[in-house]
């Protein structure tokens, strides 16, 4: 009796798992782009043998289930070593060029080459290094004018991110252009606290500055201490690559001054190079996961892109052996017995992979019919001020789905409409209610208080209070400090700062 128990309690255990394995499949598959998901059909396709295409390219009809997801895995070791070793041969080139024109000098790849590129349509919109620098000024505990004027640095800046106008020019347009009189001791203060963003040497003024910002970033050490001399005190003999007079001059032992030499090496010479980079690479890879049409008569239907998916089928040669192995239980010997377990297994793990491919098409169309029922003026005319406020608890509701999937589904996945290709947590925002219980969108809030500062007079910029009485008269009864804090949202400067 006892024996039963136990023989029931594994068995229990091992469905439990068997379906938490499916699950994680289900959750992951739907999280992915669709770049990542024919990826990871083509790899399955190698590892399964029991798992094929079929030519018919259409998909089956999906069940009437989804799940959460995990994050997908990152880049692998030797995208890592490939980027060291092209950070190495940037600051070559920079090194060798000191003094040419900047336009000749190669720019800091993130890890790609040329003839690695793409030749894919872009979606979406970029983020450029400066915009990136600017949310940061946000974190910062700044005064106004010290905000303004990091901003204005920021604007500044080269595109490799370094800052190549004298700080005494910078002075004088601030006090000619801004009417913002400030030293040129002033104006390096405020410099000081931009080197302090992301990435390390951004706003050096030339190559030297640049690596000591980044080597003055890393942890104390010998090796910190030993940079930091070279940069400082060798850098001519550095520059030229005469590693023979620095290793003499420190005192150094072959290996010291080989470590020394690799970890220089993987300084960054343009870290706003890299980073604008970086971010057009991930770009890149971006392609929309759904195709979103309107009609001139406002009908508003959608498709999923399935790109180049196959149709996937469990491959007819496995499922007919695994049958004649059942039919013939009884007189198989050990090693037809392994066959059979390692043919099932193959045929199960197929199997499951179709139906999370099916889950993940039955989940995108659920959340995406969903958010254009919710935003169907916005998906009729464009106009962003149409969006109305609307949460991920609101799709999970309406969907019948877990609030986690509707949140990664949302965080991954893009739609290209005809007013152009948007992420879809774009549709997402919060609501304002008002004293009469009216729920206004916080982005149809914003875009009017933009509309209204674009079209106030130059001459004399309207006060937090009185775009608060602008908005009210529009139909937006917010208070004047929900406006200052829109408006600082928006990245708008106060009305003294907007002359």
């Amino acid at each position: 009796m006892a024996q039963k128990q136990i023989q029931e309690q594994k068995l229990e255990q091992r469905m439990q798992q068997s379906i938490s394995l499916q699950q994680l499949l289900q959750s992951q598959l739907t999280e992915m782009p669709l770049q990542q998901l024919m990826e990871r059909i083509e790899a399955e396709l190698h590892d399964n043998p029991a798992l094929e295409p079929t030519v018919d390219e259409s998909l089956p009809e999906f069940p009437e289930h989804s799940e959460g997801s995990e994050n997908p895995e990152g880049p692998d070791d030797y995208d890592a070593m490939r980027e060291r070793e092209e950070r190495s041969d940037a600051l070559d080139a920079a090194l060798e060029n000191i003094g040419r024109d900047d336009e000749d000098l190669p720019v800091y790849q993130g890890g790609h080459s040329i003839a690695d590129e793409r030749e894919e349509m872009v979606y979406g919109e970029s983020l450029s290094f400066y915009d990136q620098l600017l949310e940061q000024v946000g974190e910062q505990e700044l005064t106004e004018q010290e905000r303004y004027v990091m901003e204005y640095l920021i604007r500044s800046l080269d595109d490799d991110g370094l800052l190549r106008i004298s700080l005494d020019s910078i002075s004088e347009e601030l006090a000619i252009y801004h009417g913002i009189d400030l030293s040129t001791a002033q104006v390096e203060h405020i410099l000081r606290k931009l080197q302090q963003l992301d990435p390390a040497g951004i706003g050096a003024r030339d190559l030297r500055e640049c690596l000591l910002l980044q080597i003055r970033r890393r942890e104390k050490s010998k090796v910190r201490e030993l940079m930091e001399t070279v940069v400082s005190d060798f850098f001519d003999e550095f520059t030229k690559k005469h590693w023979n007079k620095i290793q003499q001059a420190l005192n150094l032992d072959d290996r010291q001054t080989e470590v020394l030499m690799n970890e220089l090496r993987r300084l960054n010479p343009k870290p706003g190079a890299s980073m604008g980079e970086t971010i057009g690479r991930s770009m890149q890879q971006i392609t929309p996961d759904f195709i979103v049409d309107t009609q001139d008569d406002g009908t508003v239907s959608f498709s999923l892109n399935m790109g180049e998916i196959p149709h996937l089928q469990v491959s007819q040669s496995f499922a007919d052996l695994m049958k004649d192995y059942q039919k013939n239980k009884d007189g198989l010997s050990r090693q037809m017995k392994e066959a059979l377990l390692y043919t099932k297994q193959k045929v199960d793990a197929a199997q499951n992979f179709i139906d999370a491919i099916q889950t993940r098409r039955r989940t995108l169309t659920l959340t995406m019919k969903a958010i254009i029922q919710w935003q169907h003026r916005f998906f009729e005319e464009g106009d962003e001020s149409l969006l109305r406020p609307m949460i991920l608890k609101d799709i999970a509701e309406k969907t019948g789905l877990d609030l986690s999937t509707i949140s990664r589904v949302s965080n991954s996945k893009y739609v290209q409409t005809r007013w152009g290709t948007f992420p879809l947590k774009y549709f997402f925002s919060d609501g304002y209610v008002t004293e009469s219980g009216e729920e206004l969108s916080t982005r149809e809030i914003k875009a009017a208080l933009r509309d209204i500062i674009e079209a106030e007079d130059k001459r004399k910029p309207m006060s937090d209070e009185a775009l608060g009485e602008a908005l009210k008269a529009k139909g937006y009864p917010i208070a004047r400090r929900t406006v200052a804090k829109y408006r600082e949202q928006l990245g708008i400067p106060v009305a003294r700062l907007r002359k």
